[in-house]
């Protein structure tokens, strides 16, 4: 097998990259845009020692489960991997990829549930963060997706996928900037001066906060007035932010944020909390299907009397906030203070007396106490938890670990040590969070 050769294959599996999985002479191939059952004529991009990766030509004979996208964007954006497939085999799929990550990474033989579906799967994602870039010849100013596996930006002007309104927002934003003399941002050159659109959009009271990523370290006379006009263009627009990001680098938002127009929040609503989102809180982009998240957890926690809880790498201590009314305490531990300021501001907003906000990272408050909890929600980032975390959660929590996660891989890595020192797994229940991709939330139930 060579680069350029073209061949038929069938389709067996989902990868847990979203890519189809074929094998040819028993070696794997990883093909884009394939379904488990397709028939496909596909062509070789690239072979490595001990795979190949593939892009299909023609679809010899379709899987039952592949439909039209919705999207007329589908084919050049890379952020609906799965829309090409039918969303009850989406479920199925990416319950499989949850599987074979307990089974070959974690050694773990838990049945893992059915997933829970997202409520919408339409208009559910409720932050947009679109890169800005600017063509060189006519100087017109592109806001959207990458296209897979590049940086190379697709100028959408619809996405289903957001509220309507945010590509309302984007598109006067990118029409409008030239008359401010506001340009798009050159990556190779770190130039220019808008990098990237972020809009907070409330699926409680459709309130939009909106923040305009600049390189630069300190805003100017232009900036405020093109701030004001989209305050003023917008009636459902609360605030608009300017976030200073001058560095080199991947990350979207700067560490500084300043409010230019209106205030620098919205409220979101989870179950019976109201929450004050800012421009770099983090939240999660699908609330419905978090509220169903938090609901979960919830009534796990109510099956322990006045238990006491750990709320770890809390954000705005989203978890510590809406499981406060069924603990007897809650000390929720997170290390950005603006996230915690937040969370100061929603306990008030909430009249909760009982949880405990502590600015800190995690595994260094731990060391810092002697005190143990009954039940640890963990809530990572993507990259999971440290060894050294996880035992000083062993040594902290009574009965019970609550993990919740956004990777498969890293959270059965993290379920395997576990094992090893003595825990059981009771259930895995994943969340569909991200719609249309191969990313899975999941609620680990840990037995120490």
């Amino acid at each position: 097998m060579q680069k350029g050769d073209i061949l038929t294959v069938n389709i067996e599996k989902l990868s847990n990259l979203g890519t189809g999985i074929a094998r040819i002479n028993g070696q794997v191939v990883f093909v884009e845009n394939a379904c488990p059952e397709d028939e496909a004529k596909i062509k070789i991009t690239k072979v490595n020692k001990n795979f190949a990766n593939a892009k299909v030509i023609e679809i010899i004979t379709p899987s039952a489960h592949r439909v039209k996208p919705f999207c007329p964007m589908h084919n050049v954006c890379g952020s609906c991997q799965l829309q090409f497939i039918d969303y009850d085999y989406q479920l199925a799929l990416k319950k499989q990829i949850v599987e074979d990550a307990m089974r070959t990474i974690g050694n773990i033989d838990t049945p893992v549930n059915n997933p829970i579906a997202s409520p919408e799967i339409k208009e559910f994602r409720h932050k947009v963060q679109c890169p800005v870039s600017q063509t060189k010849v006519s100087k017109k100013l592109l806001a959207g997706y990458y296209k897979p596996q590049s940086h190379e930006i697709v100028n959408i002007k619809y996405c289903p996928i957001q509220p309507k309104i945010c590509d309302k927002v984007i598109d006067f934003i990118r029409n409008k900037a030239p008359e401010f003399n506001i340009s798009g941002y050159n990556e190779q050159k770190n130039s220019g001066d808008l990098r990237h659109i972020v809009i907070r959009h409330s699926a409680y009271n459709g309130e939009l906060l909106i923040a305009l990523v600049i390189n630069s370290t300190k805003t100017s006379g232009k900036l405020s007035s093109f701030a004001k006009a989209i305050f003023e263009e917008f009636n459902d627009v609360t605030g608009v932010c300017i976030n200073f990001n001058s560095k080199k680098t991947n990350v979207i938002l700067g560490e500084k944020t300043i409010c230019v127009c209106g205030q620098d929040f919205i409220y979101e609503k989870i179950l019976d909390k109201t929450f004050k989102i800012g421009a770099a809180t983090f939240f999660q982009i699908n609330p419905k299907s978090a509220e169903n998240i938090f609901k979960y957890v919830k009534n796990e926690i109510s099956k322990h009397e006045n238990a006491a809880v750990l709320d770890a790498y809390a954000g705005i201590a989203s978890f510590g906030i809406t499981v406060s009314d069924i603990a007897k305490k809650v000390v929720s531990v997170e290390e950005n203070k603006e996230s915690i300021c937040k969370a100061k501001e929603v306990l008030e907003l909430n009249s909760i007396n009982n949880v405990e906000l502590q600015c800190a990272d995690t595994t260094k408050y731990l060391k810092s106490i002697k005190k143990k909890f009954d039940i640890t929600i963990l809530d990572p980032p993507r990259k999971g938890c440290t060894q050294e975390a996880l035992d000083e959660t062993l040594k902290h929590t009574k009965k019970e670990i609550i993990y919740v996660s956004c990777n498969p891989a890293t959270l059965a890595r993290d379920l395997k040590y576990l094992c090893k020192k003595g825990c059981t797994v009771e259930s895995i229940q994943p969340f569909d969070m991200f719609c249309h991709t191969y990313h899975i939330e999941n609620v680990a139930i840990i037995n120490i």
